[in-house]
């Protein structure tokens, strides 16, 4: 057997987790992911359950259309979530946090009882 094939290919998928061996302070990373004005607010209301198109328009409130696509199409990018378009008329627009979205729920329930406390 060559040596290539004796190794291990990882998965290039955004939903499989990094078994890190140094934590580095990859604060600014995550921002990138998830630092945009609006994504709080989406990751909030998806943390409920899938959410169509309309209802996230609704729940953020102040969000215009182009910025609630732009946000989840970053997030998407990203892995985040998950959009599962439906051949309606009009197009039916699901959204749905992937497990690496999910994992994000814990961050924001402690940045929810830190305003809690300090603001």
């Amino acid at each position: 057997m060559s040596t290539l094939e004796n190794e291990k290919v990882a998965p290039l998928s955004n939903y499989v987790p990094k078994e890190p061996k140094v934590i580095e302070c990859s604060i600014e990373r995550t921002l990138e992911v998830i630092g945009g004005k609006w994504a709080f607010l989406v990751l909030r209301e998806l943390f409920c359950g899938t959410r169509r198109f309309g209802e996230l328009q609704r729940q953020v409130t102040g969000i215009s259309p182009k910025s609630l696509t732009d946000t989840v199409r970053h997030l998407e990018e990203h892995g985040v979530l998950e959009r599962t378009a439906y051949p309606t008329v009009p197009v039916t627009v699901e959204y749905t946090l992937t497990p690496k979205g999910e994992d994000l729920h814990q961050i924001l329930k402690e940045m929810k009882l830190w305003s809690a406390k300090w603001t």
